[in-house]
C-alpha cells in the first residue's frame, strides 16, 4: 500500500485547481516539494516547474550532455466559457480531452477574475419530450457540449463585474475532488496527472538520495497545457539540455491494449503521434523488471503524451513513456495505491542503471 505521506500529497494535489493556463496552485506544490530535494529549482518562461538533481559520478560536461528530462503535467481536463446567455447561464466547451460524461451533472468552480464562484453543470431535465433536442440527447446518452450549460443564478451583468467572460475556466468543484479509497486502490477525478506528479516527485527525492551514483543529470519537469497543446513540454524540450524525454502518465486499462489494473507499470511503445524510441522503451521495461515488476508493454493508438509530442515535433531526439495503470481515464479514475511507488522505483532504476547511449 502507498504510504500515508504519498496519499496526503496526492490529496493535496487533487484538491488544487489546475486547468490549463491556470495551474498556479499545482505549480506551488511542485515547487515546494522539489525545493526539498533538488540542487536547483526554477520556473521557466512557459510556467514549467523544473528541478535538477546533478549527477555525482560523471564529469559535468558529460552529465549535462546525457541529461534526461522526466515530465509529468500540472494541468487537468476542464471547461472554458464560450458564451454568457441573457439568463446568466454559461455555455462551455472542453479544455483538453473532456466530454460532458467525464464530469456528469455536478458542482463546478468558476474561476473569475474576482474570485472562485459556484455553479452547477446541468444537462437539463430528464423528463423532456421530442420537442426538446437537448432532452433527446440526454436520454439517448449522446450528450454533447451544446446540450449542457452552467447554472450560476447570477445576471449576465453581475457575471461581467466578477470577471467571468469568454475564456474563463470552469472546473470540477473542490466539493467533489477528495480521493476515495477502495481497498488497495484510490479513486478520484484528476489522478491524470496528479498521481504521476506524486510518482515523479518521489523519483526526484529518491534520485537525490542516490545522486553520487548518477551518471547523468536528471531534470524533473512539471509541464503546462499538456491536455491542450503540449506547449509546456515543447518549450522545455527545446530549451533544456539532454536528448531524452520521458513522460510519466496514467495508462488506460483496455482489453485491446492487453493492460490490466495492477501496480505493474505500463511502458508505451507507441501512440497516436507515432512510435516511442525503442531503446528508451526497452530500457524502461528492463528497469521495471529489475525492480521486480511485470511491466505491461502497450501500443495505444488513442493516446498521447508530452513525450510523444516532443518526439514527433523533433524537439527531442528520443522519448519514452511510463504510465500508472488506470481505470476510467479522464473520468472517475482508479489506480492501485502501489502504482505510484512502482512508477517512482522504476524511474530511479532507469536513471541509475540504464545504459548510457
Amino acid at each position: 500500500m502507498a504510504n500515508t505521506d504519498d496519499l496526503a500529497l496526492l490529496e493535496e494535489l487533487l484538491l488544487a485547481r489546475g486547468p490549463g493556463g491556470q495551474e498556479d496552485a499545482v505549480r506551488a506544490i511542485c515547487w515546494r516539494e522539489l525545493k526539498r530535494h533538488c540542487d536547483e529549482v526554477w520556473i521557466d518562461a512557459a510556467d514549467n516547474v523544473i528541478g535538477i538533481v546533478r549527477a555525482g559520478d560523471a564529469s559535468r560536461e558529460e552529465a549535462i550532455a546525457r541529461s534526461v528530462l522526466i515530465m509529468a503535467h500540472q494541468d487537468e481536463i476542464a471547461m472554458v466559457v464560450k458564451r454568457i446567455n441573457p439568463d446568466g447561464t454559461l455555455n462551455v466547451v472542453a479544455l483538453g480531452g473532456a466530454f460532458p460524461i467525464n464530469f456528469g451533472v455536478c458542482p463546478v468552480d468558476i474561476m473569475g477574475d474576482e474570485g472562485i464562484f459556484p455553479g452547477v453543470l446541468s444537462f437539463g431535465t430528464m423528463h423532456a419530450t421530442s420537442e426538446s433536442p437537448q432532452g433527446a440527447d440526454v436520454l439517448s446518452g449522446n450528450v454533447q457540449w451544446t446540450d449542457v450549460h452552467i447554472l450560476t443564478r447570477r445576471s449576465k451583468e453581475e457575471l461581467g463585474t466578477l470577471g467571468i467572460r469568454a475564456g474563463t475556466r470552469v472546473i470540477l468543484s473542490q466539493h467533489w475532488r477528495k480521493p476515495f479509497l477502495v481497498n488497495d486502490c484510490v479513486a478520484a477525478h484528476f489522478l491524470d496527472d496528479r498521481a504521476p506528479v506524486v510518482a515523479t516527485l518521489k523519483a526526484a527525492a529518491l534520485a537525490a538520495e542516490r545522486k553520487a551514483m548518477l551518471k547523468r543529470d536528471a531534470l524533473f519537469v512539471f509541464t503546462t497545457k499538456e491536455e491542450e497543446t503540449n506547449a509546456g513540454a515543447q518549450y522545455a524540450a527545446r530549451t533544456l539540455p539532454g536528448e531524452i524525454c520521458i513522460a510519466v502518465e496514467v495508462g488506460p486499462i483496455a482489453n485491446e491494449y492487453d493492460t490490466h489494473l495492477s501496480a505493474d507499470p505500463i511502458i508505451l511503445t507507441g501512440d497516436e503521434k507515432g512510435y516511442y524510441s525503442k531503446t528508451v522503451a526497452d530500457d524502461l521495461l528492463h528497469a521495471a523488471q529489475r525492480c521486480g515488476y511485470n511491466p505491461q508493454p502497450a501500443l495505444m493508438p488513442d493516446f498521447a503524451s508530452d513525450a510523444s509530442a516532443v518526439l514527433s515535433s523533433g524537439a527531442s531526439a528520443k522519448a519514452g513513456c511510463i504510465a500508472i495503470p488506470t481505470e476510467n481515464t479522464h473520468g472517475y479514475e482508479v489506480i492501485l495505491q502501489d502504482g505510484m511507488e512502482a512508477c517512482a522505483q522504476t524511474l530511479l532504476e532507469y536513471l541509475l542503471n540504464s545504459p548510457l547511449r
